[in-house]
């Protein structure tokens, strides 16, 4: 392992996400999946794009359940979508998948991605941002999507390693895995600072 002294500690990571357990896993680091049965993604409406990010992150470390221990660190972390001044959610349905989409199709937007590392006795928080550029879409290529894939568990509404990423994504300014829902370059050497500083 890279990370010097990692293995004396136990990584645990609270999120079900299949796109954040490859990406950490791909990196060559060892972990739990612990999932936190906190559903809440409410957040202070004030907040605005990489706030927002940043706060469930922390929220989500702050109601982990189960106390850590000494040798334990734990990772956070949530991806939100913006464009033009609103956040777009995970879709509710269909309808709200494909009205998302309508809605990024000829528009560039952002994707931020908070994390948060935490241990019994330190806390490290950062974001990550990323402009996605999408072409403009046909109403067939939204429906065909949402229907064979059903992105009912990513925000905004698409998964940038799926169909809809190979056709739609014109271009992208920053970390392609962040869009993915980890910023793991960023990650795995915040985590080599957390453990060795």
């Amino acid at each position: 392992m890279f990370i010097p002294n990692i293995d004396k500690f136990r990584i645990i990571l609270a999120s079900q996400s299949p796109r954040r357990q490859q990406l950490l896993n791909d990196a060559g680091i060892t972990f739990d999946v612990v999932i936190n049965s906190s559903g809440d993604e409410n957040y202070p409406k004030q907040l605005v794009k990489e706030q927002i990010a940043v706060f469930l992150a922390k929220y989500k470390a702050k109601s982990f359940n189960g106390d850590l221990k000494e040798n334990e660190i734990l990772i956070t972390a949530d991806t939100i979508v913006w464009l033009k001044n609103e956040a777009l959610n995970k879709p509710v349905d269909f309808n709200d998948a494909v009205s998302i989409l309508q809605k990024l199709s000829g528009n560039c937007h952002q994707v931020y991605t908070g994390v948060c590392i935490k241990s019994i006795d330190k806390e490290v928080v950062f974001s990550a941002g990323t402009d996605v550029y999408f072409k403009k879409l046909s109403l067939e290529e939204i429906t065909y999507y949402v229907e064979n894939y059903k992105p009912y568990d990513k925000a905004g509404a698409y998964g940038i390693q799926e169909w809809i990423g190979y056709i739609a994504i014109e271009k992208i300014n920053g970390s392609f895995f962040n869009v993915m829902g980890l910023p793991i370059q960023k990650l795995y050497h915040e985590l080599d600072k957390f453990i060795n500083t």
